[in-house]
């Protein structure tokens, strides 16, 4: 028997509040487009370009990476970032700033009698440097695959179900997508590779909470055609929450736990997947079925539009 926290049969009236639902949403967006201005988009070294300079401690270690910091920050240089590679008593760190290019040997001279003098003896394990022509080449392709992920998503929404169901999808999508972003740029997070990795995951994982909502609405249509629309998707969803919430918290707690013990390196996507899962699965309740429903009213019937398609999945 299935494990269910929540009875198939309830009867929670989702789809009578999708205008309070949509004004939290639109005010969430708003202030997440203010927030540009205000507090800029921090773009990484992967997309904006600089130096990047691993360095092992072969004696004495920092105390913390704040020490490391803020001897970095004496050379000049402005908002570096340190992560420590594994646990607290290894010796290596990675040192992450903007800069010039041609400067790496320069800089990273400096950096190693700096560190030297007020830590101790350490040793220069990579040096590197992002130039702002690859970092654009990545914030471009990192876009394009964003727009073509939705683009194959709103084809395969409208294959499987039909055209009138695919708006739905691509809307809560990107929904999720803005949202997880503006959290980011109030946050004053950067936004790097691994960020875009983890926007790219919740479209996957937003995709799969909606296409398991749609199938239960379409056998319901099939089912209790007689009813109302709005009766029909309040049902569907109701049925499938258990499954979505039992789904979402699983996910969210694996996350969880990247986020607390992964590092810093790790942290920005497990935040971004945090942030994600939530409003995807929000997004999947309040906002894909709210705009199948203002679809069908305004274009036709929903029930002669899921007579076609392949066999329902169970949720």
């Amino acid at each position: 028997m299935p494990m269910e926290i929540i009875r198939p049969d309830t009867n929670i009236d989702f789809i009578g509040k999708w205008k309070t639902c949509l004004a939290i949403s639109i005010t969430v967006i708003v202030a997440s487009i203010v927030a540009i201005p205000v507090r800029g988009i921090r773009l990484g070294l992967d997309f904006a370009g600089g130096h990047e300079i691993q360095v092992r401690f072969t004696e004495k270690l920092p105390e913390d990476e704040g020490a490391v910091r803020q001897i970095v920050a004496d050379l000049g240089v402005a908002e570096p970032t340190i992560v420590r590679f594994g646990e607290a008593d290894k010796a290596e760190f990675l040192i992450r700033f903007r800069g010039e290019e041609g400067q790496q040997g320069k800089v990273a001279d400096e950096l190693k009698a700096a560190l030297a003098k007020g830590i101790g003896p350490v040793e220069l394990e990579r040096v590197g440097f992002v130039g702002p022509k690859v970092g654009a080449d990545l914030q471009s392709a990192g876009l394009k695959a964003v727009g073509i992920s939705c683009l194959l998503i709103l084809i395969y929404i409208g294959f499987r179900f039909s055209p009138r169901f695919a708006p739905g999808a691509i809307v809560a999508l990107i929904h999720d997508i803005v949202i997880t972003s503006g959290a980011f740029v109030i946050l004053g997070y950067e936004f790097d590779l691994t960020v875009l990795a983890a926007l790219l995951a919740i479209l996957g994982y937003s995709l799969n909470d909606t296409i398991i909502v749609y199938d239960r609405i379409r056998e319901n249509m099939k089912l209790h055609g007689k009813f109302d629309l709005r009766e029909v998707l309040n049902r569907s969803v109701n049925q499938t929450l258990s499954r979505t919430l039992l789904t979402s918290a699983t996910t969210v707690l694996a996350v969880l736990a990247l986020l607390v013990a992964g590092g810093p390196i790790i942290r920005p996507f497990a935040l971004a997947m945090v942030i994600g899962i939530v409003v995807g699965t929000y997004s999947s309740i309040y906002i894909a079925s709210p705009t199948l429903l203002l679809l069908e009213r305004r274009w036709g019937s929903a029930t002669a539009s899921a007579a076609k398609g392949s066999k329902p999945a169970r949720a």
